[in-house]
């Protein structure tokens, strides 16, 4: 909200795909990939009030009751691990784009509702309904962002869709290590393994390919 207010200011801007403040230094662009804290900064711009306003409510209605149950420790890694996921993912398959909003770390709270189903099926009341509510929700955005990404890129303004998947793979994955499985089993070890591995590789591939492919 602060970043959002400043630019509107500065820019004397406020619509509801803007101001896009495309010369900031926390926004994420393919030829300032060498300034690596753009990867993680580019989570407090945001392209206008609706993208803003959308990502607030997730935060808030999502966010709030993981946090209430894990903690705030492992619930900003999840968020975190979104945020990067996002970056990286957008650096690897939507090499041409600028990147804004929290839109990774968003979905990676989304996604590990999921992970929380999938560890605590037995402790939750309507878990099935959660994440069917969950899913519509996540399934238009997603079908909105990627109308958009190739509306606006007649116009010159792609937007990015692979954000949203990157960062929803991203809290899936570390949301099965890091959130407090209440009744732990054997197949549940396996699969923090293959979680941790999953995102491990994922990640590593996406930093080496902008290493060597810059």
């Amino acid at each position: 909200l602060g970043f959002f207010s400043y630019y509107t200011v500065s820019m004397g801007e406020i619509t509801t795909t803007g101001p896009v403040p495309i010369d900031s230094l926390f926004i994420y662009r393919p030829d300032k990939r060498l300034e690596v804290w753009r990867f993680f900064f580019y989570m407090v711009l945001h392209a206008g009030w609706i993208h803003l306003l959308f990502n607030l409510l997730v935060q808030v209605l999502v966010g709030l009751p993981l946090e209430m149950v894990h903690g705030s420790l492992r619930i900003g890694t999840v968020y975190m691990a979104g945020v990067l996921a996002g970056s990286l993912g957008t650096s690897v398959f939507d090499t041409d784009v600028y990147l804004v909003g929290a839109s990774g770390g968003v979905y990676a709270l989304l996604a590990a509702h999921l992970s929380n189903v999938l560890l605590n099926y037995n402790q939750m009341e309507f878990g099935l309904v959660r994440l069917a509510g969950i899913f519509i929700i996540a399934s238009a955005d997603v079908g909105f962002a990627i109308y958009d990404r190739y509306a606006a890129e007649q116009q010159g303004l792609p937007v990015s869709y692979v954000a949203h998947l990157t960062g929803a793979l991203a809290g899936l994955t570390i949301g099965l290590l890091v959130l407090k499985n209440f009744e732990q089993k054997l197949h549940e070890q396996l699969l923090w393994w293959v979680s941790l591995g999953v995102y491990a590789a994922c990640t590593l591939f996406a930093v080496l390919f902008n290493v060597f492919n810059y």
